[in-house]
């Protein structure tokens, strides 16, 4: 059958079956050698071109060849084949970086160890008395210094140094 012929195309855009079985059987096994020339993956040169088929039989009806029919099935092939070429680069170039930025075992453990420390360390705050607990959180964490927290809660900046002080203790000795 000639691929040009006005009888192939119109079978095409009718989705004449027969039509579509000679194109199939005349192009789908040079299409995957071509397709392997780029890929060097015979099983991902079949894909492409199955593909190519299902999107010819999906698109049928809108479907605007203006070049011969195998012309188009060969540009299609090919530039099928470099969009696979480019997605399994861009692959292969994310794995890299993510085996670039795993952890190693050593900071892994590390990392365990300290949410492991700093979860200890939260436990102990959280059983110190109310008063002590508040003013130790001002302190370590909201960044507060002495005298700001004395003013806030209406108490001498003495007091607020003993409480703190008194944190740190039970800190050290509980840890």
């Amino acid at each position: 059958m000639k691929d040009n012929s006005p009888h192939m195309m119109e079978g095409i855009r009718t989705g004449n079956e027969s039509v579509f079985k000679q194109l199939f059987q005349d192009y789908y096994r040079p299409l995957t050698v071509f397709a392997l020339k780029y890929l060097a993956d015979l099983e991902s040169a079949k894909e492409i071109v199955q593909d190519l088929f299902v999107h010819l039989y999906e698109n049928r009806r809108t479907l605007a060849i203006t070049i011969s029919l195998e012309s188009y099935l060969y540009q299609s092939v090919r530039n099928r084949c470099l969009n696979h070429i480019k997605k399994q680069q861009g692959h292969q170039k994310h794995l890299k970086h993510f085996h670039n930025e795993q952890p190693s075992h050593e900071d892994m453990e590390a990392e365990i160890n300290k949410n492991e420390l700093e979860h200890r360390i939260f436990r102990i705050i959280s059983d110190l008395p109310p008063q002590c607990r508040n003013i130790f959180t001002l302190s370590r964490v909201r960044g507060l210094k002495n005298n700001e927290i004395a003013e806030q809660l209406g108490i001498s900046k003495r007091t607020v140094e003993t409480q703190i002080s008194n944190a740190l203790k039970a800190l050290r000795s509980k840890l």
